[in-house]
């Protein structure tokens, strides 16, 4: 095969916020940390073990602002993207590096809880109701007292 590969795909949660740099071109980045849990049981201790291993995740432009505008800390995320590594010299003249994952593609796996984020449609509230619905009984619900 004469040809290569950098192919990065990671489901995670977010460690803190989206931090945005703006440029004056009109372009813009954004960057957050990215967490994914390693879990095993010890055969020696037979007791469960999480690793966690945290990523930096950097999108640009338009993805970069939906990334700002719609995810928090501690939301799961898909990201897709390239691994890329840059150097540079702190101010005492030491190289130093930093490993990045770029993306191309993300998609939000959390769901919002609050229920201004609630599916409008009535087709999509049948299949995520909300909790006070799900608790009525058949005979006390009719039609006309759908909240739609």
């Amino acid at each position: 095969m004469s040809g290569t590969l950098n192919k990065v795909m990671l489901i995670g949660h977010l460690g803190d916020e989206v931090k945005m740099h703006y440029f004056e071109g009109g372009g813009c980045v954004g960057r957050f940390p990215l967490a994914t849990n390693e879990t095993y049981v010890s055969k020696q201790t037979n007791e469960r073990v999480t690793n966690t291993d945290w990523h930096n995740i950097v999108v640009r432009n338009k993805a970069a602002e939906i990334c700002e505008k719609y995810l928090t800390k501690g939301d799961k995320v898909y990201v897709e993207g390239r691994i890329k590594t840059r150097k540079w010299q702190d101010e005492s003249g030491i190289d130093r590096y930093s490993t990045e994952i770029q993306v191309s593609d993300f998609t939000f796996l959390s769901t919002k809880r609050d229920p201004e984020a609630a599916p409008t449609t009535p087709a999509a509230q049948q299949q995520a109701p909300k909790p006070d619905t799900q608790k009525q009984t058949p005979s006390a619900s009719s039609e006309d007292d759908l909240p739609f």
